[in-house]
């Protein structure tokens, strides 16, 4: 934990135990404390990569399902029009855009009338 990410343990360690000099106590008694840490503290989210809590996880997939419940309720949501953004997609990782890449204008026209006749959906 400590190689991971040092600034982070010794926040936990400092606001969990009042340890603010690890370096004082045995290494065995420093790596009891740390793992003796809660599941949201900022070393073991980060080892997890895990951007929020429990607890914010739920509250933002309870906010999600109303926001999608009272929109099916919509006339909007009878044509598929104006989906509510949900909480959940800020925390998703991006998609990956594909670089398009012409050898020529006259490929780039062919692509660009054959997206305007799609409607530009792939």
């Amino acid at each position: 934990m400590l190689k991971f990410d040092k600034d982070a343990l010794l926040c936990d360690l400092a606001e969990t135990y009042q340890i603010y000099d690890f370096k004082q106590l045995p290494l065995t008694k420093v790596a009891v404390f740390s793992l003796g840490l809660k599941d949201d503290s900022r070393i073991k989210m980060k080892l997890r990569n895990q951007k929020l809590n429990l607890e914010e996880m739920l509250m933002v997939s309870i906010a999600d399902s109303l926001k999608l419940l009272l929109w099916s309720k919509t006339k909007d949501a009878q044509k598929n029009r104006n989906r509510p953004v949900l909480w959940s997609s800020l925390f998703e990782k991006p998609k990956e855009k594909k670089e398009a890449v012409f050898s020529s204008g006259k490929d780039f026209a062919k692509e660009r009338k054959k997206l305007l006749m799609k409607g530009g959906n792939n």
